[in-house]
């Protein structure tokens, strides 16, 4: 049995949703491995996710800081952004200390990372093979955000990684010291009766339009409960269990409520910032995007102009979401988009993660 260590970036929910439809994959096609997964925020919705899953175990650290946020923004905070990577990178070496420890102890063979510094690192230290797999690193993500000597200490740590699995919308260098490979989109499996089951537990008489209305679980937008949108005519919405806003045309996807890929498959629409978790769910799905633009975010920017040059998404700027209402118009534009002719590409990359694994 050989255990690998799966670091997961600390950043809001859609790093632990997409590592967890890869880790369901390595296991159900290698019964030769047990995965210790290295996470912190969203560790009980991955020990909810894995509840019946013997060869899974948690270890719970900070693995990133992640983006830091304006307050009522989508906007990030480039001062306290700098204030926390610096603290991070200023205890790295200790940092780094434990994770060595910790792989030893563990006899640990393999490095998977999404897509923290940390793992990866520690992997380097005892000759161990990394991959990292993301659509970006938090080396070009910080670009603009933070100082030039962080940047530096977090290029050098991707630079170490053996392997490097780039998913789609990714713009980054080939980090990977062996090799590299892209790959598309992916998301935990859909099933389509729970589908059915949500539509119509929120549209019981099928005459609405459901809107997914994904912001994300890190975000906090006090003034979200006065927008126009949820007036809009014809249409219910789903939104996340933390999302503060009381409406009979909203529902809130319930908080112990862990295959959330339902919900996004069960819209007409989904409305969300550029994260690429939610995307790429509701792309396998075949579920129209319309995007919240946030132009000082380089991630964003990268993953925009990929949806946008292959015709999978519309988009709207922050202040004209504040006046918006969905109408029928908008959706039929929005149905225009190609999200249909992408398949759900888990399989493909578990079994090309898991031939690196078994070659060590």
């Amino acid at each position: 049995m050989k255990t690998i260590a799966y670091y997961i970036s600390d950043y809001g929910y859609g790093h632990a949703t997409r590592s967890t439809a890869i880790i369901r994959e390595l296991l159900k096609q290698n019964e030769q491995i047990e995965i210790i997964i290295c996470h912190s925020f969203a560790i009980e919705f991955l020990r909810q996710s894995f509840i019946y899953e013997h060869r899974v175990r948690f270890r719970e650290i900070l693995t990133d800081i992640g983006y830091v946020l304006k307050e009522n923004s989508l906007e990030p905070d480039a001062d306290s952004l700098n204030h926390q990577v610096a603290s991070y990178v200023s205890s790295f070496h200790t940092r780094l200390a434990y994770e060595r420890h910790f792989m030893k102890v563990a006899n640990v063979s393999f490095v998977i990372s999404d897509i923290s510094p940390l793992g990866i690192a520690g992997a380097y230290l005892l000759n161990l093979p990394s991959l990292g797999i993301s659509n970006f690193t938090w080396s070009t993500a910080y670009e603009g955000l933070i100082g030039e000597l962080s940047l530096e200490f977090l290029e050098k740590r991707y630079k170490q990684m053996t392997y490097q699995f780039s998913l789609a919308c990714s713009d980054e260098p080939h980090w990977g010291m062996k090799e590299n490979q892209s790959f598309g989109f992916y998301s935990r499996e859909i099933n389509d009766c729970e589908v059915k089951r949500i539509r119509k537990e929120i549209d019981p008489s099928a005459e609405s339009h459901i809107i997914y209305f994904g912001l994300g679980m890190k975000v906090d937008i006090g003034t979200l409960s006065d927008l126009p949108i949820w007036q809009s005519p014809n249409c219910k919405f789903i939104v996340s269990s933390n999302v503060d806003v009381a409406h009979p045309n909203v529902y809130k996807i319930p908080q112990d409520e862990t295959e959330t890929q339902h919900y996004v498959a069960a819209a007409d629409l989904a409305l969300t910032k550029a994260g690429w978790g939610t995307i790429s769910e509701a792309i396998c799905a075949g579920v129209p995007l319309l995007i919240t633009n946030r132009s000082s975010m380089k991630e964003d920017r990268h993953t925009i102009d990929y949806l946008v040059r292959h015709q999978l998404c519309d988009c709207v700027e922050w202040k004209e979401l504040e006046n918006l209402l969905v109408t029928p118009s908008l959706i039929e534009k929005c149905r225009r988009q190609k999200v249909n002719y992408y398949k759900n590409e888990a399989i493909h990359i578990a079994k090309e993660i898991n031939k690196k694994i078994k070659s060590t």
